[in-house]
């Protein structure tokens, strides 16, 4: 029984951290043994953890040797080659260790004051990825956790630039404030629905503009939206122009749509949550046309770059109005430097903030610009191959376009309904994904259920794609 006050002391934490850092080692090089997709049934990890705490402590080699015993079969391995659904989030060694010295040091970079390193070194990060995906020097950036909280404070701070007294008087019990509309693709990711649910706006307040063929917003339509919903005596004040859908990867219109919010002098706000990391690759600059236009912008480095969970950066034309909207004072949080200096806290709802900017810091020095781009391109190239062997195959089919590094396909044998297809592949997908060899997610695109297969690990490499087509191909060849 431990019966001191202190903590863990530094020749166990020593001798546990190098056992730790073995077994993470040990994890990462044998990855592939374990599923991808975890097999077990809801309930089952929950069985093996005692319903109450322990009283006495316990050794932290017992707790350790529990994370194998416990929890490791109810894991699915978002690092593991054969996870390719959704957008793959995948940890690197320097990130990694980034984490273990952000954990090690516990800062709190609220206050310049609290960690002056941690603002500092922030920024100089956010100064770094202006310049590695092409932004113009007018960019002000900060980091959040996820791109839900991104594109949340863009749409904040496209209701602050109005003017109508809400941060004062909020928008409740109000006659003299207009119904407020905002606009984006009906591919748009749903964060920006529950963005617009959290500020007030309500689902009625979303127009979901219609996309062409390739699922990319149309302009036509989105203009004729704002001039109907100006009619009616409404307050259009926000589009999201999508870099990167989530359903098919599209890319949005941006310039046409940046046309249209500045006759209307609306917020423009890009998601390119996944894809805005590509723009470091000089032939795939084509998807920053119009960004030096938007008022703000969203990226993710643990969707695509290779960090731990969870960086969110978020660039804006427009600084003082995102502080406007959050900025509050507290007597207990002021200091002498508060004219010198940007204390974070003030450019979001958060206070405490984690020290997620130490794992830019070690993930571009050790990587290089060139090697992560070298890296990206890779992933595009391996795509273009796999939809190169899907259009070769007369029973499956591609259902978008691959401007990236997603793969959206069908099983499709011929002499079926929409229907009998649709049930097909959802049936072809869970079969996949019963495997225990790989991971793909679905979507739905006119009606028609779509599987997806992302390429974006830094463990991918071509043999993991070339088994998964195998494996897709003989499990199909299985149903038909």
């Amino acid at each position: 029984m431990k019966n001191n006050l202190n903590d863990m002391s530094s020749e166990d934490f020593r001798k546990n951290g190098y056992n730790l850092v073995d077994w993470i080692a040990d994890y990462l090089s044998n990855i592939e043994k374990y599923p991808p997709l975890s097999q077990l049934n809801p309930g089952d990890i929950l069985k093996r953890i005692p319903q109450t705490p322990p009283t006495n402590g316990e050794e932290i080699e017992n707790v350790l040797a529990d994370i194998d015993k416990i929890l490791m079969d109810g894991i699915t391995h978002w690092n593991h080659p054969g996870f390719m659904a959704y957008f793959n989030s995948t940890s690197s060694g320097p990130g990694i260790l980034a984490e273990l010295i952000t954990a090690a040091l516990g800062a709190n970079g609220m206050l310049w004051k609290t960690s002056p390193a941690f603002t500092e070194l922030e920024k100089s990060m956010m100064n770094w990825f202006r310049q590695m995906v092409g932004l113009p020097e007018n960019y002000w950036g900060i980091i959040y956790d996820t791109a839900s909280t991104s594109s949340m404070h863009a749409i904040a701070s496209a209701r602050e630039q109005l003017d109508l007294g809400i941060r004062e008087m909020g928008m409740s019990g109000r006659a003299d404030l207009p119904k407020l509309v905002m606009y984006c693709s009906e591919h748009a990711h749903n964060s920006i629905d529950k963005g617009a649910l959290t500020l007030g706006i309500g689902l009625d307040g979303i127009r979901k503009i219609s996309v062409n063929d390739k699922f990319e917003m149309i302009p036509e339509k989105l203009e004729e939206a704002i001039k109907k919903d100006i009619a009616k005596g409404f307050k259009p004040f926000c589009v999201v122009a999508t870099v990167g859908t989530t359903s098919t990867t599209s890319v949005d219109p941006v310039d046409a749509i940046a046309d249209i919010c500045e006759k209307y002098n609306l917020w423009l706000h890009i998601d390119s949550a996944y894809a805005g990391v590509t723009a470091m690759i000089p032939e795939m600059k084509w998807i920053t046309k119009g960004w030096n236009r938007a008022d703000s912008l969203v990226i993710n480095p643990h969707k695509w770059m290779f960090t731990p969970m969870d960086l969110s950066v978020y660039f804006t034309r427009k600084p003082d109005i995102l502080k406007r909207a959050f900025s509050l004072s507290a007597e207990y949080l002021k200091t002498n430097q508060d004219s010198e200096v940007e204390n974070l806290m003030d450019y979001g709802i958060q206070l405490g903030r984690r020290f997620r900017s130490l794992k830019l810091w070690f993930i571009i020095r050790y990587f290089g610009v060139d090697g992560l781009a070298e890296r990206i391109k890779n992933h595009i190239y391996l795509a273009k191959e796999l939809r190169s062997w899907i259009e070769q195959e007369n029973d499956f089919e591609i259902m978008a376009p691959t401007p990236f590094s997603t793969v959206c396909f069908r099983f499709n044998p011929g002499n079926f309904s929409e229907d009998e297809l649709n049930r097909m592949n959802e049936m072809l997908l869970e079969k996949i994904n019963e495997s225990g060899k790989l991971f793909l997610s679905h979507t739905k695109l006119n009606g028609k259920f779509v599987i997806r297969l992302t390429i974006g690990s830094i463990r991918h490499e071509r043999r993991h794609i070339e088994d998964a087509w195998e494996l897709i191909k003989s499990i199909a060849l299985g149903l038909n």
